[in-house]
C-alpha cells in the first residue's frame, strides 16, 4: 500500500506556485492519560476560534472529532482520544508520534468529511482548520460547536502550534497537560541544540526538504524560513540555507534539482512522502550529473529522516524530529 499524504499543506504550495511560480523518532503515549476532563466539570466554556468567531461548549468536550491531522495530535497528547478522525489510515501511518488509541472511526478525507459519519457518533466538539470549506463548517455547526484553528503561520510558527494546543486544552479542560506537553517540548529543544552544539554543530547551515517522484519526475519541497521545522531547527542552533521564500502559513516553497545548487555546503536532511515508493532523492535522481556535482552530495551530508514524522503536527511530532535530527547529525 502506497502511503502518501499529498493533500493537504501541499495543495497551499500549489496555489503558491500558480500565482508567483521514522527509526530515531519516539513513539509514545499521550504525556497525561488521566487528564481527561470529568464529568463534574461542566462550566460553559468560550473560546475565540481561528476564524475570530466566538464559540461555546456546555463544558469540556469528551467526545471530540478531529478533522486534521494535527488537531487530533493535539487531542491525543492532552489525554482526550478523538472518537473521530479524517482519514485514520493515514494518520496512523505518519503521526507516530501520538498514535490512537481504541475504536476511532474514520470520518472520511481530510478536507472532505462524511457530515454522516460524523452526526452518528454524537460528538460535542468538531474541531478542524481554517482550511475547511465554509459549507462543511456550516452542515457540522448543525451536528455540535465546530471550532477551526489556524493550522500554520510562517511568521510565527512555534507560537501558532502553542496556541493551538492551548486552545484545544481549554475545550477539553486539560490546561494542566497542555502546561506539560509544551514544557517537555521546550526540554526537548534544550536537550537537541546542546547535544548539536557539543558535536560542534551550532551555526551549521541547514536546508530541509521532501520530495515526491511523479512519473519519473522530481518535485521537491523546501521547508523555508517560517515553516514549523525550519523554525524549530533554529531553536536547535541550525541555520536555514534556504534562499527561497515560502508561502505566508506553511514557509514552503517547491523547486527542482537545479534549484539545489544555490545551497553550497550545507547539512541536506530530507523526507519522502510516499513511504513505501521509491527514494526521491536516491532513487529518482540516480545517474543525475547535477545532483551528484553538489558540495553536499559530494561530502556525503545527505541524510533522509525515518518515515512517520509528522512536520505539520504538534509538539509531539516535533520532539520526535529533534530527536531523529539530532541523532541524524550528531549520532
Amino acid at each position: 500500500m502506497r502511503r502518501s499524504w499529498r493533500r493537504g499543506p501541499w495543495a497551499a504550495v500549489t496555489v503558491l506556485v500558480a500565482v508567483a511560480l521514522a527509526g530515531c523518532g519516539t513513539t509514545e503515549a499521550p504525556d497525561d492519560a488521566g487528564s481527561a476532563p470529568t464529568a463534574g466539570n461542566s462550566a460553559p466554556i468560550t473560546v475565540t476560534d481561528g476564524r475570530g468567531r466566538q464559540v461555546t461548549l456546555d463544558g469540556p468536550a469528551t467526545r471530540p472529532v478531529g478533522l486534521e491531522w494535527n488537531v487530533a495530535e493535539h487531542l491525543v497528547s492532552l489525554g482526550v482520544p478523538p472518537v473521530g478522525v479524517a482519514d485514520v489510515e493515514g494518520y496512523t501511518n505518519w503521526v507516530k508520534a501520538a498514535p490512537l488509541a481504541g475504536d476511532v472511526t474514520d470520518v472520511g478525507v481530510r478536507g472532505e468529511p462524511s457530515v454522516e459519519a460524523i452526526a452518528a457518533l454524537r460528538p460535542d466538539l468538531v474541531l478542524a482548520t481554517t482550511d475547511l470549506p465554509d459549507g462543511a463548517v456550516t452542515q457540522l455547526e448543525a451536528i455540535a460547536p465546530v471550532v477551526l484553528v489556524r493550522p500554520a503561520d510562517a511568521s510565527d510558527s512555534i507560537g501558532q502550534m502553542r496556541r493551538n494546543v492551548e486552545l484545544v486544552a481549554t475545550l477539553t479542560g486539560t490546561q494542566a497537560a497542555a502546561q506539560r506537553v509544551l514544557a517537555d517540548f521546550d526540554t526537548a529543544l534544550t536537550d537537541g541544540a546542546a547535544r548539536l552544539a557539543a558535536a560542534g554543530l551550532a551555526g551549521r547551515r541547514f536546508a530541509f526538504a521532501d520530495g515526491y517522484l511523479d512519473g519519473g519526475r522530481l518535485s521537491i519541497r523546501p521547508f523555508t524560513e517560517g515553516s514549523l521545522v525550519e523554525s524549530v531547527s533554529q531553536e536547535l542552533g541550525l541555520v536555514n540555507a534556504w534562499p527561497l521564500t515560502g508561502d505566508a502559513d506553511y514557509g514552503l516553497a517547491t523547486t527542482d534539482v537545479e534549484g539545489l545548487t544555490t545551497l553550497g555546503d550545507v547539512e541536506f536532511v530530507y523526507y519522502a512522502n510516499d513511504a513505501d515508493g521509491p527514494d526521491p532523492f536516491v532513487d529518482g535522481l540516480a545517474g543525475n550529473a547535477v545532483w551528484a556535482s553538489l558540495p553536499f552530495v559530494q561530502a556525503g551530508n545527505v541524510t533522509r529522516l525515518p518515515d512517520g514524522i509528522w512536520m505539520f503536527g504538534g509538539p509531539a511530532s516535533m520532539r520526535q524530529y529533534v530527536d531523529a535530527v539530532t541523532a541524524a547529525l550528531a549520532g
